[in-house]
């Protein structure tokens, strides 16, 4: 007889599985208006306490590496995940702690700087292309081709006539990926004016995180207001039931780390997947 094996993983807490629920509130609505006004960066309704929400996390990074690694096995799924932030939102923060300990062979980061020569000739979503995830693999997008209506649309790189559509094909190019069984999360991490300062300014005073600060940043932070508005406007118009976009409170770094473990986790558990069957016979295999 062959036997179907499956994943267990450990309960999780009942002092947090009555707030996993909660969560659905930092997802945006597909056809929602967002105003980031609205939405405070310092937000931990769903959990106050540090030290527990710290302990927390690290039980649902052992489930996520459980539920990686079957989906590794498994190799039927793939899972686009896609962060977004301003400067020093804490994108790399995030891929730190939420990611810690999964399996380097099948999760990549996929950081997307300045275009080549090679990418400006081609599509502006040829270069995203290449990077999605194959079956069983997870890829985390550290920046994405939203940088096309963000920085693009900021700095004027492109006529408004040509970025504007790009909501559209954005969307149906992410339609195409979760057509074709990928899963994509999109997260932006929200902090305010003020943590940006405080963060921007640790990083010059502290000599280990000076190498990280640019003076062009100082020249970004200037266009803030642009930015909110960029931002508001890609999150209302590209959220939607295949890929939805969360909006993370960032100033509280062990909060953020907290929601988007719980999002992830949640989702790969949807997923009911399980691992492959072994080979017949092998209850007589004897190895010498």
């Amino acid at each position: 007889m062959r036997v179907q094996f499956q994943a267990i993983f450990p309960a999780q807490p009942v002092t947090f599985s009555r707030k996993k629920n909660q969560m659905d509130k930092y997802r945006v609505q597909p056809g929602s208006i967002i105003y980031l006004n609205e939405w405070d960066p310092n937000d931990k309704s769903a959990f106050d306490d540090k030290d527990e929400g710290k302990t927390l996390t690290k039980q649902l990074n052992k489930e996520l590496e459980d539920l990686q690694e079957l989906l590794y096995a498994e190799a039927k799924h793939n899972v686009l995940i896609v962060l977004q932030a301003m400067d020093t939102g804490g994108k790399d923060g995030t891929i730190r702690h939420v990611f810690e300990g999964v399996n380097p062979a099948g999760v990549n980061v996929a950081s997307f700087k300045v275009p080549t020569p090679e990418e400006l000739s081609h599509d502006f979503l040829w270069r995203i292309h290449k990077r999605t995830p194959a079956k069983g693999e997870m890829v985390i997008f550290n920046r994405s081709h939203y940088e096309d209506v963000l920085i693009v649309r900021v700095h004027e790189l492109t006529p408004e006539v040509v970025w504007r559509k790009r909501y559209d094909q954005i969307n149906q190019f992410e339609q195409l990926l979760v057509d074709e069984g990928t899963t994509i999360l999109k997260f932006y991490l929200h902090i305010d004016k003020d943590e940006q300062k405080a963060r921007l300014q640790a990083r010059l005073d502290e000599p280990h995180k000076r190498w990280k600060f640019a003076k062009g940043d100082l020249d970004e932070r200037k266009l803030w207001p642009q930015y909110m508005t960029a931002y508001e406007e890609m999150l209302s118009k590209t959220s939607t039931d295949a890929a939805p976009w969360y909006i993370i409170p960032g100033n509280r770094k062990w909060y953020r780390d907290l929601v988007i473990s719980q999002v992830i986790v949640d989702k790969l558990k949807a997923l009911n997947m399980q691992y492959p069957q072994p080979e017949a016979d092998l209850e007589n295999i004897v190895i010498e």
